[in-house]
Order: structure tokens, then sequence, then C-alpha cells
């Protein structure tokens, strides 16, 4: 029988008590004897209501400003995010390097205990040009991360997108793709792989004393294109052996305490997750140095259920592989949507998104077993990638407001 670890019901009363504390101190309220102070809106909603600020600006435009957020102090009265779950995994959120200054900085320092970059250590960020190396944006998360005793994740060193066009092209200058003599296609598949074995030795190398937890591939998976592989450079010119190449030099680089991880979207869809399932088998049975795999994890209000993320998860359990979720976040919308709530998210969202959240992150801690740790892409609405993809609108995915303050969905994934 497997033992629930859920936290007693005094606890979560003490829990739900400093989070209440925490809504109060947002609420403004007066001393005793003063004047009574505005009522609040619910947490976290960049604003569900159109109370004007004290400058007669829209609440919901003041938080939509940078300097809005710059101006709203970290709540220190709300529950550290990655000390809830100190009994459960770790608690990460993805960053740029300018967010390691300032508000984000000290909101980061309060909730999470790991750190990926968001941008900085793809390969297009690390090695513009071949034999051309710049460290300095990635060396500044690892910095901060071991100023602040965080862990780190490395994303990602293969992927089709964000790789600069040197890797592709022949001794000639020529797209190695475009090749159709057989003993050119030879040739250019072992430049190819030649160069991902030097440029991987080159980043382990450097990090392998600082990151535990690698993104070796990302997103090889395509059920659409061919044999369900992503008809990428790194396929049309190699097949699958860009995979395992990969995967040896990370482990031949960084030795056997690092964890290796293949990682990809949509893992909760079953033809794409059997997908995945078989190439991953077959490449443990070549010996290949797969230690897990990541899910990336990017789910709307809707979509995928609960259940599907967690049957994934027990599929590559079963094979022995750790799994971690790598870059949570949870849109507004339905996919193919591209309405837009405005610059006032309804209340009604907010709180569908908190039961969505609390449902999602209930079931993790029940089956922590099978997980190793949960990633958020992001840490706060001011600074999201959905919010111009697929269109540009107001999206609120995170935990945090625009102003870094905790929402609904918060107090959803704390109050255990």
């Amino acid at each position: 029988m497997r033992q629930n670890n859920r936290t007693s019901t005094p606890a979560r009363l003490a829990r739900s008590i400093v989070f209440a504390a925490a809504l109060l101190g947002l609420s403004g309220c007066s001393a005793p004897g003063g004047d009574a102070a505005p009522a609040a809106s619910p947490p976290g909603n960049v604003a569900s209501s159109p109370a004007a600020s004290p400058a007669g600006t829209p609440a919901a435009a003041l938080a939509a400003s940078p300097e809005a957020a710059a101006e709203a102090p970290v709540q220190q009265e709300a529950p550290p995010l990655a000390a809830a779950y100190a009994d459960y995994f770790p608690i990460g959120a993805a960053v740029e390097p300018d967010q390691l200054e300032g508000p984000a900085a000290e909101l980061l320092k309060r909730h999470v205990n790991w750190l990926v970059a968001e941008n900085a250590m793809k390969p297009d960020a690390i090695a513009p040009a071949e034999g051309t190396f710049t460290w300095e944006r990635a060396d500044r998360i690892v910095a901060f991360a071991k100023a602040n005793g965080m862990g780190l994740r490395f994303h990602t060193l293969v992927w089709h997108s964000q790789t600069p066009e040197w890797f592709f092209r022949d001794e000639a200058g020529q797209a190695m793709a475009d090749e159709t003599d057989a003993a050119g296609r030879e040739a250019n598949k072992k430049l190819l792989l030649k160069r991902l074995d030097s440029y991987i030795t080159a980043v382990v190398s450097r990090y392998k004393d600082d990151i535990s937890s690698w993104d070796v591939v990302n997103e090889v998976i395509e059920p659409g294109d061919p044999d369900g592989m992503r008809a990428s450079d790194w396929y049309k010119i190699t097949g699958t052996e860009f995979i395992e190449t990969a995967f040896r030099a990370a482990r031949k680089a960084g030795g056997p305490e690092l964890k290796l991880y293949i990682n990809d979207y949509g893992t909760d869809n079953p033809e794409k997750r059997d997908r995945l399932y078989e190439l991953v088998k077959d490449m443990l049975a070549k010996g290949v140095p797969i230690d897990g795999v990541g899910h990336q994890t990017h789910i709307n209000l809707d979509y995928p259920s609960v259940e599907s993320i967690i049957e994934s998860m027990e599929k590559f359990h079963a094979l022995g592989l750790d799994n971690q979720i790598t870059e949570l976040d949870m849109s507004l919308y339905v996919y193919n949507d591209l309405s837009d709530v405005g610059p006032v998210v309804p209340d009604d969202i907010l709180q569908r998104q908190a039961a969505r959240y609390g449902e999602l992150f209930a079931a993790l801690r029940d089956r922590k077993e099978l997980l190793s740790g949960v990633m958020f892409w992001g840490i706060a609405d001011d600074h999201t990638w959905l919010s111009t993809f697929p269109t540009e609108r107001t999206e609120a995915p995170m935990l945090f407001d625009r102003q870094h303050q905790p929402k609904p969905a918060f107090q959803a994934v704390t109050d255990f």
C-alpha cells in the first residue's frame, strides 16, 4: 500500500490562515480607527474589477506596466512554494538573465529552489558560430542559482529550433539536407555528428559540476511526419543517430551522475506518447544512456486531463525511467481559440484555473514516486511566451500575477 503523505488537517488550517493573512495585507485595510479601505479584488487577479488606482489609472493597466510590477513587494506572508513541496519534489521556474535582479529575483528567491534558462542555454545563444562560445548569459544564471542554493536544469543541447545554421552546412557552405549524392550524404552525416559531439562535449564539460538534469534532445517526435519522427534537419541528415550521439556524448563528458532526459510536449497524447515510448525503448535496448523523460506540460483550462498526464508518467516509469514536468504553464484559452479575455481577467476564469492547478498538483503529490521535479515555464504573468503565442493578447498562466502577487491558483497549489 502506498503511504499517503498529505499534510495533516491542522497543518492545512495553519497554511490557510497564513494565506488569509497575506490577502489581508493585499487589501490595504487601514489601522483601527482609520478610514475603511476599498475591498480587495480576489487574490492574484491582475484586476478582476475595474477599481481605479490612487492616481486614477485602471488597476488592470497599472498591473500590466513594468513600473507596477517593480513597485509591488513580494508578499512575505504567502508561504514559500518550494517549502510547501519540500517533502515531494523541487519546484522551479524558467528565467532570463534580466530577471535575476529586482522584483522577479526576489520572487524567485522566495518561492523556487530550481531554475532553468528559458533561452540562454539553447544552441544559438551559446554557439552562434562554429568554435565560438558565448557563455556570459548562461553563466549569470548558474551563478545566481549557486548563490541562492538552487538546483539547475539544462535546456537544451539539441533542438530543431534556435540552432545556428552552421551545424547544417557542409564544408562548401551548402545546406546538408539538400545533398542528393549518397557519398555526399554520408560525409555530411559524419560531419554533423562530429560537430554535435564536439559541441555537447564543450557545453557539458563546462557545466557538469553545476547542473544535474539535462534536456539532451528536445521535441523529436511528430506523429504527422514520416515514422512519427520530426522531419528536422537533424533527422533528415542522420536519421535517429543524432539522438544516440547526443546522449552518448553527454554521458561521456558528464559522467554517470548527470541525469539525461528526452524532452517533448504533448506527451499526454496517446499517439505521441506511444511513439516516444517506442523510440526510448529502442534506444535503451541499444545501450543509449537515457535516464528520464521531460514532459513539457503546456496545458490549458480544459485540456489535457490530469489522468492522461499521470498515465504518461506511469508508462515511462514502468521502463525504469524518471519523469520531470519541465515547462508547466496553463493558458486561459483552449487550443485554436484566438479570442482575448481583455485586460481584466474575469474572476470565474481565475477560479477555474485555480481548481485545475489544484487538481493537477494533488495528483502529483499523490504519485510523487513518478517524478523528481516540477518546473514552471516562468514565474509570474508579466513574463510569459503565451502573451504573443499563438497571438498577442492577455495571458495569465502562472501562479503569480503581473504585480507578482499570489493568485487563487497559488492558494489551490499550496493549501493542502
